[in-house]
């Protein structure tokens, strides 16, 4: 418990010094912020804590809007995630929509497994198990574990995509004004984001070849094309 509290105590002093920084930095950021938002990017992901949207896009409060459940599962009668998607697409009117799975899923590792985890997570994981035996075949005659939870996240932001687009909202903002819907996986070993090719306009090259074409991005950071995926190539 005092290690809790620790922890906490720290991310609150954390955040101090933090606001501290960025209002000596731009004195404007936070009422700019106060004022109203207007992000691009409607980023749906998953809960895990090393997949920090904000962070790992290299982008700032304001600039994606933010959907996160476990194993990035997206389900049409899910009325949370309907909700998040209605608002983004048809109120807040974002220009892409970005599914985005990971690499060491603890989702796609369950759903991989004959153990039940227990509780209301074996009902969440139900989609996943289906992708599973839908994809079997393939999936089994994958040796290595790590490799074979890997491409069931895959399988996961392929069929998320599907139901994206099957999203009446989301088909009306594609039509009248060119929305786009992205399908990535982000490999948190290189901290690379790969786009799968699944979406409104198939493969757009994040993350790639590894190579040091650097480009000074917005809010003075350090954008790479190609070698680092980065959302600029979005907006």
């Amino acid at each position: 418990m005092a290690q809790q509290q620790d922890d906490f105590l720290y991310a609150l002093s954390s955040n101090n010094a933090w606001a501290g920084y960025k209002a000596h930095q731009n004195p404007a950021f936070f009422s700019r912020l106060a004022s109203g938002q207007s992000p691009q990017i409607l980023w749906l992901g998953c809960s895990d804590s090393r997949c920090p949207e904000t962070t790992i896009l290299g982008l700032q409060p304001g600039d994606v809007f933010v959907h996160r459940n476990i194993a990035n599962i997206i389900s049409p009668t899910d009325i949370n995630t309907s909700a998040v998607i209605e608002y983004a697409v048809a109120i807040l009117k974002v220009k892409h929509v970005v599914l985005c799975g990971h690499t060491t899923c603890g989702g796609a590792a369950a759903a991989l497994s004959d153990s039940r985890v227990g509780g209301v997570l074996d009902t969440w994981l139900t989609p996943l198990k289906a992708i599973r035996q839908e994809h079997a075949e393939e999936l089994d005659a994958i040796k290595d574990d790590a490799a074979r939870a890997v491409r069931i996240a895959e399988f996961n932001v392929e069929a998320g995509v599907k139901v994206l687009l099957a999203n009446f909202t989301v088909q009306e903002a594609i039509r009248d004004r060119g929305l786009e819907v992205h399908g990535c996986l982000f490999d948190i070993a290189s901290g690379r984001i790969r786009d799968l090719g699944y979406g409104t306009k198939g493969g757009r090259g994040f993350g790639g070849d590894g190579s040091d074409d650097m480009v000074r991005g917005k809010y003075a950071q350090l954008v790479f094309r190609g070698g680092n995926a980065s959302m600029a190539a979005l907006q």
